[in-house]
């Protein structure tokens, strides 16, 4: 879990995910000469701070965004969500300006709800904060902020490590609404033909999805996928026996978002591990679940 530790301590909320697409491409130089097959890495200004792994002779684009939730520094020392973070008085956050490293807290006002922070000083304004990352790991589980969606780049870059053919997509702006997957699946189709594609992303846990019964496939969530393809995934989870588990949810969202509204013609899936305590510094996760995703997205990248 040190490489999954490693990607949780870097901050990189939603607009600002050049710090985490610098490590990444750091990571994929060092590491990918002992990949099964060593891909075409494409990134630069024109690709923003997104990065496409390109394998082989692909088939299927694998969708993991780097960015977090977190928060805007305003004025007169107000916060300004970034996505949908958990708010409580007493959280910690970090950040960086221009006069120093930040450790500040959290307060929530009782009777508005607004957001403030308390610190030494006041902090520019325009400074993102996120939470304070304090990794705990158990035999059974781990335990972090940003394990959504962490963990599904964790997951993709455990992938890359065997995979023949496919594309690993790591997209950015998720959190807050998305931009980023529409360009990169229009040159994705028109490049490469490729229009399959799985949501390598977070869920929750909840009365139907249990911790430590599988990965999740969802079947929906405010959008609906095309059933013939959803159903293709569940036989080959089937057939391999990976433990697995459906979702069946009406609201929520994902890189689907873009695909599903886009001008070419894509088929998605949402594949991932579930989480607890969503948002917030105490997200968790059963390892038996990681183990799970990953092993279905070795076998999905062959079969589909």
């Amino acid at each position: 879990m040190h490489l999954l530790k490693t990607l949780c301590e870097i901050s990189a909320p939603a607009g600002n995910e050049a710090p985490l697409t610098e490590f990444l491409l750091r990571y994929i130089n060092e590491n990918q000469a002992s990949w099964r097959v060593q891909p075409t890495v494409i990134q630069g200004e024109e690709w923003q701070d997104c990065i496409l792994l390109v394998f082989g002779e692909p088939r299927t684009a694998v969708f993991a965004h780097l960015d977090s939730i977190g928060f805007t520094v305003r004025y007169g020392r107000q916060l300004v969500r970034i996505g949908g973070p958990h708010a409580e008085t007493g959280y910690r956050l970090v950040g960086h300006d221009t006069q120093g490293d930040i450790a500040c807290t959290l307060a929530v006002d009782d009777e508005t709800g607004e957001l403030s922070y308390e610190f030494t000083r006041d902090i520019d304004r325009g400074t993102e904060l996120t939470f304070a990352c304090d990794f705990r790991e158990t035999v059974d589980t781990v335990q972090s902020c940003y394990l959504d969606n962490r963990l599904g780049v964790w997951n993709a870059l455990r992938l890359a490590e065997t995979l023949e053919h496919g594309i690993l997509v790591f997209s950015c702006w998720e959190e807050h609404g998305g931009g980023s997957v529409a360009y990169l699946a229009k040159y994705i189709y028109e490049k490469y033909g490729v229009r399959q594609a799985l949501i390598s992303d977070i869920t929750w846990v909840t009365e139907g999805v249990h911790a430590g019964q599988g990965v999740a496939i969802s079947l929906r969530d405010s959008l609906i996928p095309r059933r013939s393809y959803v159903e293709r995934i569940r036989r080959i989870a089937q057939a391999a026996g990976i433990p697995h588990q459906l979702e069946v949810e009406g609201s929520g969202g994902s890189d689907a978002k873009e695909l599903q509204h886009s001008a070419q013609p894509w088929d998605w899936c949402f594949v991932g591990a579930p989480e607890d305590n969503v948002h917030s510094p105490d997200e968790i996760v059963d390892k038996r679940d990681i183990a799970s995703m990953l092993a279905l997205y070795q076998v999905l990248m062959q079969e589909l």
